[in-house]
């Protein structure tokens, strides 16, 4: 029988400041368990009033709508620790822990693994769910294991990497387990043996020779400083468009119309392209639509200017990906998740 669930629920409550993009948003009700027993006691509660359940992290990577009925869950699981397996050290991971401080946690005890994914905004919990990735590396690459809670039932169980099946910006929790299931946990497999990643853009020259874990993850972050707006300053939610895959033809006719453009072929076919080139070239950097804009220096991320709402926002995201379409034939993919009412 669990215990007693004392987390208090807030009754209509101001979401703006939950999500990076400042989009207004109100919940019916609101709630932040810190333990596995008050989120299991939260989703009974919530199934037995007939309540629905959102479930919120850090923010980061959803685009809200102006209200939200039912009950907002955050998963405030904050606690996390290192295991030592043999030759391999693990961290356990909780769902509410914030992914920059785990990174640099472990960057500075001289941890491999994680090192390329510094200052990606958001909770621990969010990172699977979009196989977060940045530099040459994806979560994909040192997760081994993913501790999950039924929002049916409150029971829970791991999933295996290979059950989560990632792929670009991608994972069951995106399709079949969407709105089922509460990720409650990581499990990090890192290495105490430097294996540097630093084949992606100016790395290797910007971190230097030999570098440690915690000089790569500093590295990464100023260059993510450089390019990306801080969202306390100015929201917004990062990337706001996937990198388009395409036909190896496809891009080859780009490429003929294009020789300059961005292009990375991949292992499994096609051919990935770089969003932010092809909305720069559209001449949108620094555009503004409205309440929302082009970002100055980085033509992928969609900046809140002041009192706008979301679908103000999603007009101006169209507004790019007509561009982008009309003038290279190609789609693109909004990278945040969207939640409905």
């Amino acid at each position: 029988m669990p215990l007693p669930d004392f987390s208090p629920w807030y009754h209509d409550c101001d979401l703006t400041g939950s999500n990076t993009l400042r989009l207004p948003s109100r919940a019916q009700f609101f709630v932040a368990p810190g333990t596995l027993s008050g989120l299991r006691c939260c989703i009974g509660r919530a199934r037995r009033e007939k309540l629905p359940i959102t479930l919120l992290g850090g923010g980061s990577n959803v685009l809200l709508p102006p209200v939200l009925p039912g009950v907002v869950v955050h998963p405030a699981l904050g606690q996390w620790w290192l295991e030592r397996h043999g030759e391999h050290t693990f961290a356990q991971v909780g769902a509410g822990v914030n992914w920059h401080t785990l990174v640099m946690a472990l960057a500075a005890r001289g941890l491999w693994g994680v090192e390329n994914l510094a200052l990606i905004p958001g909770d621990c919990g969010a990172a699977p769910v979009q196989n977060i990735g940045a530099y040459g590396v994806e979560l994909a690459d040192v997760l081994t294991e993913v501790q999950i809670m039924s929002l049916t039932d409150g029971q829970t169980r791991w999933l295996s990497r290979r059950e989560c099946r990632f792929g670009y910006r991608d994972s069951i929790f995106k399709r079949e387990l969407a709105g089922k299931v509460a990720i409650t946990r990581l499990m990090l497999k890192l290495s105490r043996a430097p294996r540097p990643v630093l084949g992606y853009g100016d790395l290797a020259a910007r971190a230097g020779d030999a570098p440690s874990a915690l000089e790569v993850a500093q590295t990464v972050s100023r260059i993510r400083q450089e390019k990306l707006p801080d969202p306390q300053c100015l929201p917004n939610a990062g990337s706001f468009f996937k990198n388009p895959v395409v036909g190896e033809a496809a891009a080859q006719r780009l490429l003929a119309r294009h020789p300059d453009m961005p292009h990375f072929p991949l292992a499994s076919g096609g051919c990935k392209l770089a969003a932010g080139w092809l909305i720069d070239r559209c001449g949108l950097k620094g555009q503004r639509f409205g309440a929302f804009g082009v970002h100055e220096r980085q033509a992928l991320v969609l900046v809140h200017l002041g009192n706008g709402d979301r679908e103000g926002l999603e007009y101006a995201a169209g507004q790019v990906a007509d561009a982008v379409r009309e003038n290279f034939g190609v789609a693109l993919e909004v990278e945040p998740r969207t939640i409905s009412a």
